[in-house]
């Protein structure tokens, strides 16, 4: 899902960085709004280096593959951290491994980043229902972990339409973005399972970890 370099047009790396700086700003300003900002800092650090090493799991999804992005998860657990460890996570994997670009690291950022922060509102829910139901739990775990993937696919969608595929026919366009997009609906459903899995396990042995500081 990550966008390379020289795909995207100037004006829209720029509004992705312009838009990747603000959304930086107010996370790190919410972050600060707690009574302890750091307290949060070994656990988005760890799942940092997660979505760091995620991008090299691929999984088949005939004819190609797709590969965990964790979005949804990073969001659930650490709230307005996640933006600020998505970019970093980022930045080293355009770095070191050439997956996405630094010209596009703004647009990533938010394709990415942005649909973290709305799963975290999204698992917030359960407490409108039941703060201490097990299944309403899991539900709305597996509801943040997929949708952060389906928000950033639409995202990616969106910009196909928009960016990187005008040139070429629009049958040809419509295949490419329904092939894209059909093939994140089976890691929807794994990111979505994953992200339940670990927060129940983590409800059951360390539950302040799920608490929000932000």
């Amino acid at each position: 899902m990550h966008i390379s370099d020289g795909i995207l047009p100037a004006s829209t790396c720029i509004l992705g960085y312009a838009t990747t700086g603000g959304l930086t700003w107010y996370s790190l300003r919410q972050i600060h709004r707690a009574d302890n900002p750091q307290e949060n800092i070994p656990k988005a650090s760890l799942l940092t280096a997660a979505f760091f090493v995620a991008s090299w799991i691929h999984i088949p999804v005939p004819p190609s593959s797709v590969h965990l992005i964790l979005n949804g998860l990073l969001g659930t657990l650490l709230g307005y951290h996640a933006f600020p460890a998505i970019l970093i996570g980022l930045f080293f994997q355009a770095v070191f491994f050439q997956h996405g670009g630094l010209s596009t690291l703004g647009v990533n950022a938010v394709m990415i980043g942005l649909p973290a922060i709305l799963a975290y509102y999204l698992f917030r829910l359960h407490y409108l229902i039941s703060k201490d139901n097990r299944l309403v739990i899991g539900i709305s775990a597996f509801l943040a972990g997929a949708g952060g993937l389906g928000m950033a696919t639409l995202i990616y969608v969106a910009l196909s339409i928009t960016s990187i595929f005008t040139n070429i026919g629009a049958e040809v366009q419509q295949t490419a973005i329904y092939g894209a997009f059909l093939a994140y609906i089976p890691l929807m459903v794994i990111e979505g399972w994953f992200t339940a899995v670990v927060v129940l396990f983590l409800r059951r042995v360390k539950p302040e970890l799920l608490e929000s500081k932000n």
